[in-house]
């Protein structure tokens, strides 16, 4: 059902936006906006259930429509309508050349946060002392309360 509900309404807005190049005419609208924040992951994302993508991408005009924003508003992002393909071998690398430094850099700021929270709010603290063998010296009662 839900599929279906959907699939007529990609018809309805393909219908509504006709020939046009933005649903009001030749400048986009706050309704631009929203149907093409709608539209561009459903066109340009990889689904596990490619249907309701297969039915945009045969509706030609809500593809150019997508296209022409894309290459409009986000010329880095290529605005092509059909994805490209790639051999298997090294797919991931074409994606993202620089995804392990991403990956070590995300764990590594992730890191100092957590280190910086765990000083910030006295979980974790550091005193300075004298450095004493603890065999000369004795431990009180107190001492062990905070060892503990």
């Amino acid at each position: 059902q839900l599929y279906r509900d959907a699939r007529e309404c990609l018809t309805l807005l393909s219908q509504r936006l006709g020939s046009q190049k933005f649903f009001f005419g030749d400048s986009p609208a706050s309704l631009d906006a929203f149907v093409f924040s709608r539209l561009a992951p459903l066109l340009k994302a990889k689904l596990p259930n490619g249907k309701l993508q297969q039915h945009l991408k045969s509706l030609q005009n809500l593809c150019n429509y997508c296209t022409s924003i894309l290459s409009l508003y986000f010329p880095w992002d290529g605005g092509e309508c059909i994805p490209r393909t790639s051999p298997a071998a090294g797919a991931e690398a074409e994606e993202d050349p620089h995804r392990r430094r991403n990956q070590l850099l995300s764990v590594l700021v992730g890191l100092v946060a957590m280190l910086g929270y765990a000083f910030l709010s006295g979980i974790v603290s550091i005193q300075r002392g004298s450095v004493e063998p603890a065999a000369q010296r004795p431990l009180a009662l107190e001492d062990e309360e905070e060892e503990e």
